[in-house]
């Protein structure tokens, strides 16, 4: 329960998927609900392998993750078959939170998508927020280490609004 994860890449990069027929919308292209769908699934894989505060911890102690706020940005298209990844990357945390930045990349290294997210640590008990344990806290600080050292995104805090000239 303390594996060293000061060694993992940074970002960390989820495995690949593929864009099933009936996430395909009537403009055929990836509905923007399986996008947010897609970063969720791209969240719990890295909180089950690699922070291992997922399901499986969840179910457990019966402290689970709740998002707070998402923001997404919608960069390009992805078609039926079409294959993709996921970084993901700590931005943030304290003793209940971590903030999130997360890049949907094509096969061909074409960023499709970003999520920027805040989440919560949850007792499902009271339906309150409760600290991490120390040792998901000392992963969290390894994992924060290993990703200050990427620049900030440019997207990352973006107001959402119609921009006019002045």
């Amino acid at each position: 329960m303390t594996t060293d994860i000061s060694g993992f890449a940074a970002p960390i990069i989820t495995s690949k998927c593929k864009v099933p027929d009936d996430w395909i919308d009537y403009n055929g292209h990836m509905n923007v609900s399986y996008y947010s769908m897609a970063f969720d699934q791209a969240i719990d894989e890295v909180f089950e392998t690699v922070l291992e505060i997922g399901e499986s911890h969840t179910a457990k102690t019966r402290h689970g993750p709740y998002v707070l706020q998402n923001n997404m940005h919608y960069l390009d298209e992805l078609l039926v078959g079409a294959e993709f990844r996921v970084n993901f990357r700590l931005i943030d945390h304290d003793a209940k939170r971590m903030h999130l930045f997360l890049e949907m990349i094509n096969t061909s290294g074409v960023v499709v998508a970003l999520s920027e997210q805040l989440l919560m640590n949850v007792d499902l008990t009271t339906r309150r927020s409760t600290p991490y344990p120390e040792w998901v806290q000392g992963r969290l600080a390894q994992l924060q280490t290993a990703h200050d050292v990427l620049p900030l995104p440019p997207q990352l805090g973006a107001a959402l609004g119609i921009r006019r000239k002045g």
